[in-house]
């Protein structure tokens, strides 16, 4: 969601642009691939109830690594988060035009 869809606009003066969820994109069902989930407990030595910390794990790695994977197929790292379609798209455009060129 980061990497493709959310994205926090201002205007000029600060106000915020994307204050709901009809102007803020956030990841939906049908936004992510379908996928088989499984888990695996291993209970943490460390405390009487076994529990571990996660955090944001998700949500360190991924955005960059999808980021990473877009520039490299575009061949172009002149792309900043959310990458919309239409960032893609236009980016997309500027290589066929410098190939052009």
């Amino acid at each position: 969601g980061q990497a493709l869809l959310e994205n926090a606009a201002y205007d000029e003066n600060g106000q915020l642009l994307t204050a709901s969820y009809m102007d803020y994109t956030m990841p939906r069902a049908d936004d992510v691939p379908s996928f088989n989930l499984s888990t695996h407990e291993t209970l943490c030595p460390g405390n009487p109830l076994g529990m571990k910390g996660c955090g944001e794990a998700g949500a360190i790695g991924s955005p960059p690594a999808v980021i990473n994977a877009i520039t490299d197929a575009l061949g172009s790292n002149d792309l900043t988060m959310p990458a919309t379609p239409e960032k893609v798209w236009q980016l997309c455009q500027g290589a066929v035009k410098q190939a052009a060129e």
